[in-house]
């Protein structure tokens, strides 16, 4: 999957990473958490991962893991699944603190569940389900910023229900073969919980605000020359919602 992965990325755009993660925290539970900005930007994400030397598991919504092949592929790899909105999110939960207690692997979680609907592609209020599973697994969280994977493919659709619904995607992923945009990922410091803990009423909502803060300000530092709304416009994405970290 990953030499998959780095194949389409390389075609698609050029890679900018910055940042690390520290090596003390290699080999140890570690939650990463992402800005979600399209539907590529899950592929840009691994790529930069491997950049630095680690490949984490995904908790992915359950819609891309049914896609054709590319959810094939994810499910292979060991990424989790979690269904926005739905019951099931308790036990999704569950198996994510365990997954981050027993594993060496790092879990990356986007805290707003979906790709931002701010009209400037800033970060959304989104969920403590993060921060609630760093603190459960005693677990320390870096930031992840990124920008540039929204001009890869549109936003496109609620849903896919036949050929006319796949236009949106399939044209703007031809233009950026052509227009080869820059993907820029940075691995901020860790954020700071070690005053928080997971059985203290409002530590996960202390937590939730640094960690997308954290996301925010680094976000801000990539994107210097597109302050307020992006250059590039995708006129299928909705843009119902306001960042609260900006």
């Amino acid at each position: 999957m990953l030499e998959i992965d780095r194949y389409v990325v390389s075609m698609v755009g050029n890679l900018e990473v910055t940042g690390t993660v520290p090596a003390e925290l290699l080999g140890r539970p570690l939650v990463m958490a992402a800005n979600h900005i399209g539907t590529f930007d899950a592929l840009v994400l691994m790529k930069a991962c491997w950049e630095i030397g680690i490949a984490p598991r995904f908790m992915l919504a359950g819609g891309l893991l049914d896609a054709p092949v590319l959810g094939w592929a994810l499910t292979r790899s060991g990424h989790l699944r979690v269904e926005r909105g739905k019951a099931t999110v308790i036990e999704s939960f569950a198996t994510a603190v365990e997954s981050v207690k027993s594993s060496d692997t790092p879990l990356l979680v986007y805290p707003e569940g979906r790709i931002s609907r701010d009209p400037g592609l800033w970060p959304e209020r989104g969920k403590t389900g993060v921060a609630r599973i760093a603190l459960a697994a005693n677990a320390p969280v870096i930031p992840i910023s990124q920008w540039g994977a929204h001009e890869a493919i549109h936003w496109g659709n609620e849903s896919v229900n036949g050929l006319p619904d796949l236009k949106p995607y399939v044209t703007s992923f031809l233009s950026a073969l052509r227009r080869r945009p820059r993907f820029k990922v940075h691995f901020g410091s860790p954020v700071d919980l070690s005053d928080l803990s997971a059985g203290k009423a409002g530590d996960a909502v202390r937590a939730h605000k640094r960690i997308m803060q954290a996301v925010t300000d680094n976000l801000a530092t990539l994107r210097r020359d597109e302050p307020d709304l992006p250059k590039y416009h995708d006129p299928t994405r909705p843009t119902d919602t306001r960042s609260p970290w900006r």
